[in-house]
């Protein structure tokens, strides 16, 4: 089905090298890695059959956007990027990176939600984003993994229009879910204890499917990754966590 206005319809990698996350993610994904515009400072895009799967941007030092640790960021979709920003700040987030044009492919902005984690805004022209889900090598799931659970839900409600159901209410498990037409899109995960670092908000977590996680992860420490959480069955599939050579989270599922 069409994904709704409000849903995950981008990733990019902030990464503080460029060179090792090139190597690595087309060593796990079997990605391509597209040249650096120096247009938009040497922004790239990895490809999966040819078909764009994902941005990666080299930081820069003294840039106070890019500050914090290397990460997978996660885009919704927008009518009106500059609206959307307006909602955002209104409703207790902040602004990070004020609406851009990005010449005719559409307009980004970067805010951050009541907590403070980080949320990108894609408003499309000729540029849709994603147009590859839950295939081998590709997103599956986007979820918000954050300290203030009522707090986000009621943000990505109020400035990004997301009809809800709330998946689990238990004190050990507590999710509620972006929907649509009898599908579900992406997800907001009150933080288990132990789960966010020591004053971190929260942060969008990217699942890729792959066809074999155990392969995937004996891929992922070969090329200098790090496997963060063992696979697991759960009710929603065998799940794993790792990390990239600089320490970046991504999620696996199977």
């Amino acid at each position: 089905m069409k994904r709704p206005i409000g849903a995950p319809c981008w990733i990019d990698l902030l990464t503080s090298d460029e060179g090792r996350a090139r190597a690595f993610y087309t060593g796990v994904f079997g990605w391509t890695a597209g040249d650096g515009s120096a247009d938009f400072g040497g922004y790239f895009m990895f490809l999966r059959d040819n078909v764009p799967v994902a941005g990666c941007m080299q930081k820069v030092a003294g840039v106070p956007a890019m500050e914090g640790p290397d990460q997978w960021g996660v885009y919704l979709s927008s009518p009106d990027a500059k609206a959307t920003v307006e909602k955002a700040v209104a409703s207790g987030g902040a602004l990070r990176v004020e609406p851009l044009d990005i010449a005719d492919l559409g307009t980004e902005a970067v805010i951050e939600d009541v907590p403070g984690a980080r949320i990108g805004v894609w408003q499309a022209r000729t540029f849709p984003g994603l147009t590859v889900f839950d295939q081998p090598d590709a997103p599956v799931w986007f979820q918000l993994l954050t300290s203030d659970y009522a707090g986000s839900v009621t943000f990505y409600e109020q400035v990004f229009g997301w009809q809800t159901r709330v998946q689990s209410d238990t004190p050990e498990f507590r999710d509620t879910v972006q929907t649509a037409g009898g599908e579900d899109f992406a997800g907001i995960v009150a933080a288990p204890d132990g789960d966010l670092a020591a004053g971190e908000a929260g942060r969008w977590e990217v699942f890729f499917r792959v066809a074999d996680i155990d392969a995937t992860l004996v891929r992922v420490v070969e090329l200098g990754g790090t496997v963060l959480r063992e696979p697991a069955d759960t009710p929603f599939g065998r799940l794993a966590e790792a990390a990239d050579p600089t320490g970046t989270r991504f999620n696996l599922a199977g």
